[in-house]
C-alpha cells in the first residue's frame, strides 16, 4: 500500500493498493459516514484488501468532510481531484452510504469513471435524509449535489441495498433506480447498513460481483 497526497490539506490523500501482475481494472473506494470528519478511509481498507486480491488496482480515498473544512462543493471537488490524481486506467467508483452518493456523483462528472456501485447510498437529498444532507450543503445546492437531481448519470449504476437498513432507507435506492435508465437495483434480504462493507456477508458479495461486472463492461 502506498499513501499518496493529491492536495495540501491533511484530508487530501489516498491509499493505493496494487495487485501482483497486471491489474484487471481500477476501483476507487469512497468511504461513508454521512460526510462527517469522525469517519475516515479506514472504513474502506477491508474492501480494498478484498478487491486487490481479485486483481484490481484500488485507490482508497480520503476527502474533506463536515467538521474538517469540508462541505459543498469542497467535498465533491476533492473526490474528482482524487480520481484524477492517480492513473489506474478507467475506474469503477465503489461507495458506501454518503460515499455512495459521491460515487454516483463522480460518475456523472468524471470521464475516468465507467460506472458506479452504490452501497446503501444516499441518492436523493430531498427524501428520507434531508436533515443529514443539510449538514453537507444548503437546500439550494441539492440540484447540483443530489444524484437524483442529476439523472441521467450517463454511466451504469448498480445500487445494492439491504431491506433491513437501519440508517439509509432502501427506498433511496428504489426511487433512484426508478428514475435512472442505466441503474440496476439489487436488494439483499435481511441485510443491514454495515453488511455492505463487511467482507464475508452476502451483501458484500453482491457488491463485489457488481464491481467485477462493471469493470469488465458486462
Amino acid at each position: 500500500m502506498q499513501r499518496i497526497a493529491y492536495g495540501d490539506h491533511p484530508s487530501q490523500f489516498g491509499e493505493l493498493f496494487v495487485p501482483e501482475g497486471t491489474a484487471e481494472g481500477g476501483v476507487v473506494v469512497i468511504h461513508g459516514g454521512f460526510w462527517h470528519q469522525r469517519y475516515g478511509l479506514e472504513l474502506g481498507r477491508p474492501l480494498a484488501g478484498e478487491l486487490v486480491r481479485r486483481g484490481f488496482a484500488v485507490w482508497n480515498i480520503e476527502y474533506r468532510r463536515v467538521g474538517g473544512d469540508g462541505g459543498w462543493p469542497q467535498t465533491g471537488q476533492d473526490v474528482l481531484a482524487a480520481i484524477e490524481a492517480v492513473d489506474i486506467g478507467p475506474v469503477v467508483t465503489l461507495g458506501h452510504s454518503a460515499g455512495g452518493h459521491l460515487a454516483v456523483w463522480a460518475a456523472r462528472h468524471s470521464e475516468r469513471v465507467v460506472g458506479a456501485v452504490a452501497q446503501a447510498a444516499v441518492l436523493d437529498f430531498s427524501k428520507h435524509v434531508t436533515r443529514r444532507a443539510l449538514e453537507l450543503c444548503t437546500e439550494e445546492q441539492f440540484a447540483e449535489a443530489s444524484p437524483a437531481a442529476l439523472v441521467p448519470i450517463g454511466k451504469p449504476v448498480v445500487c445494492v441495498h439491504g431491506d433491513r437498513d437501519e440508517d439509509v432507507p432502501v427506498e433511496q435506492s428504489i426511487g433512484f433506480c426508478e428514475g435512472e435508465p442505466q441503474a440496476e437495483l439489487v436488494v439483499v434480504e435481511g441485510a443491514g447498513h454495515m453488511d455492505m462493507i463487511t467482507p464475508g456477508t452476502a451483501a458484500w458479495q453482491r457488491c463485489e460481483e457488481a464491481v467485477v461486472r462493471l469493470a469488465r463492461g458486462c
